[in-house]
């Protein structure tokens, strides 16, 4: 009888990889982050187990969209007050917040529970070209 085989947490080894933003779709780009996230690349990936790696996401500042999506894709955020429903483009959050655009649509993409929020961690977003993370001397991923 074969037995179903599930990872132990403390045998995942996890790898870094950097991900260039530059030029890339942002749907895309944000479907291959997330499935890099949960570990489906992995041949012992398991639903129920975060088996996924590190991923480091630099140039956000210069993602691209199609269509008219700069101005007609709005971002909402409540502050929990009346009133307090506030409404960005897409453009205006790329010039302002440019980690949010890419956040919030891995995020979208990832299991809506604790172990979605537990990889959303794993993700690290940067405006510029620069990140703090060579010590961890991540790869470099092409999409």
């Amino acid at each position: 009888m074969n037995k179903t085989f599930v990872p132990k947490p403390a045998e995942i080894e996890r790898q870094w990889f950097v991900v260039d933003a530059e030029g890339q779709t942002l749907g895309r780009l944000a479907s291959q982050i997330a499935t890099i996230l949960r570990g489906k690349h992995k041949p012992i990936y398991s639903p129920a187990v975060d088996c996924g790696d590190y991923v480091i996401v630099v140039n956000a500042e210069k993602i691209h969209v199609t269509g008219r999506r700069m101005e007609q894709k709005m971002y909402y955020r409540y502050s929990g007050y009346p009133s307090g429903l506030s409404e960005i483009s897409l453009r205006d959050q790329l010039q302002k917040f440019p980690h949010r655009v890419i956040t919030s649509a891995v995020k979208g993409m990832l299991p809506k529970n604790a172990l979605g929020r537990h990889m959303l961690r794993k993700m690290k977003v940067y405006a510029g070209p620069n990140h703090p993370h060579a010590a961890q001397q991540p790869k470099s991923l092409e999409f």
